[in-house]
């Protein structure tokens, strides 16, 4: 009967052609193995949500990105009775080389269309919906 809250983040992060980056998490990630991922990642313990999420970004890609802006949030609970919630960013200013973290073994520059169409998970799909919606309005 677990009672932990955890706090995680997931940005999309585009390039200058409208593309977001889109990496596949490894077949030994304990968690979601061979599905697609965004970067991101949990927040520490007093840790400011923006610089974990630009930390977590340029660890897991290389890059650097400065201005993020959130737009979605969502809470559920896992299989270990812990409740976990998810602010997703995205950003349009990320600079630098690319080069992915040991945490995923492929990447691609996608649409939202072909996001969705990715083995991915319930979250990061909501998410991807969501950000679609705000695109269209």
């Amino acid at each position: 009967k677990s009672r932990k809250t955890g706090f995680s983040q997931k940005a999309f992060v585009f390039n200058k052609k409208g593309k977001f980056l889109a990496m596949r998490r490894t077949a030994t990630a304990p968690s979601n193995p061979l599905k697609w991922d965004l970067p991101g990642g949990d927040v520490e313990f007093g840790e400011d949500p923006i610089a974990s999420i630009k930390r977590e970004i340029k660890e897991e890609t290389g890059l650097i990105a400065k201005t993020l802006t959130p737009f979605d949030v969502e809470g559920h609970i896992n299989p270990l009775r812990e409740y976990w919630i998810t602010i997703a960013y995205k950003t349009f200013d990320a600079k630098g080389k690319l080069s992915i973290s040991w945490e995923h073994d492929l990447y691609k520059w996608v649409t939202l269309e072909e996001f969705l169409k990715l083995k991915t998970t319930k979250k990061l799909r909501r998410f991807a919906r969501t950000l679609k919606k705000i695109q269209k309005a």
